[in-house]
């Protein structure tokens, strides 16, 4: 199949392309890496009378580590940039372990994460890793930028909040009181498949005590699972086998799966507890001495 005719544009900086989607009035989109929105014009999921192709505006593909230690994304960054950073590999772990695991390197290649994030796809790997991280996106339109916490940017399946003529321009994610530990666990019945469930899990420790955590899951429900209300039972506590149960527990029961072709709800539900467990125990004390 083929998509339906459409204008196609290539600004070269942010206030062309907020300009062109503020004309568009919501029959626009922006491409960037391209790999969510091509398939969906080419099934005519989406038929938008204008793409707004933000590739050739400079200075969008930056990673970047404030003085602070707070963490900026731009939006042209691909996925295998963050996949073989060698800063991100050793100050974000939980990027580190999801960056390999997201679809396959042709789409790695091309696909951004600030895309990514903004398809809210309930089995999407980053945007669980954002709202375990307790990211947040920065979006630019008409009357200047704003800021929208990850835990509010995704309002649904395929639903973010962002208004038709705005860009996000970048992810940021605030900078640990201590040390950055986490992880990424993703089932999938192939490489590249979509996610049958996985859970994204950030630490802030000092020693072995934990200062805060974040918890995410994808696969598991209509929309990307925040269950980061159960972070309070880590908060101020050692990572002991009586911790670790009671925090996958608590984490397993934010799940809502379905029963499906991929394996029953109670299944799923095992696997968030059982990948919750082996990261906790990964970065217990004395896996990290």
């Amino acid at each position: 199949m083929y998509p339906s005719r459409f204008k196609y544009e290539s600004p070269k900086t942010i206030v062309e392309a907020i300009k062109l989607l503020d004309a568009g009035k919501g029959d626009a989109k922006v491409l960037a890496g391209g790999q969510s929105l091509v398939p969906m014009l080419k099934l005519r999921f989406a038929f938008p009378d204008q793409i707004v192709d933000i590739n050739n505006i400079p200075g969008l593909d930056y990673i970047r580590f404030d003085a602070d230690g707070s963490l900026h994304i731009g939006a042209l960054v691909r996925h295998e940039h963050l996949e073989k950073s060698v800063e991100i590999s050793m100050r974000q772990p939980t990027i580190a372990a999801a960056a390999p695991l997201v679809a396959d390197p042709i789409v790695r290649a091309r696909g951004t994460f600030v895309g990514s994030v903004c398809h809210a796809d309930p089995q999407g790997d980053w945007a669980a890793t954002m709202i375990a991280l307790h990211g947040s996106i920065v979006v630019q339109g008409p009357k200047g930028k704003r800021t929208i916490a990850m835990k509010d940017f995704v309002l649904g399946p395929y639903a973010n909040s962002l208004n038709y003529n705005e860009i996000a321009i970048e992810a940021v994610i605030p900078a640990p009181k201590g040390v950055a530990r986490g992880g990424y666990l993703k089932l999938e019945r192939r490489v590249g498949d979509f996610a049958t469930a996985s859970v994204a899990v950030a630490l802030d420790m000092s020693g072995d005590t934990v200062l805060n955590a974040g918890f995410a899951l994808a696969g598991v429900g209509g929309k990307t699972i925040d269950a980061n209300e159960a972070a309070s039972a880590l908060i101020g506590q050692k990572l002991t086998e009586a911790t670790i149960a009671k925090a996958a527990q608590l984490v397993a029961a934010l799940a809502e799966p379905r029963t499906d072709h991929r394996g029953s709800a109670e299944y799923k539900r095992h696997i968030v507890e059982t990948f919750v467990k082996r990261i906790l125990v990964a970065n217990s004390a004395q896996k990290v001495a």
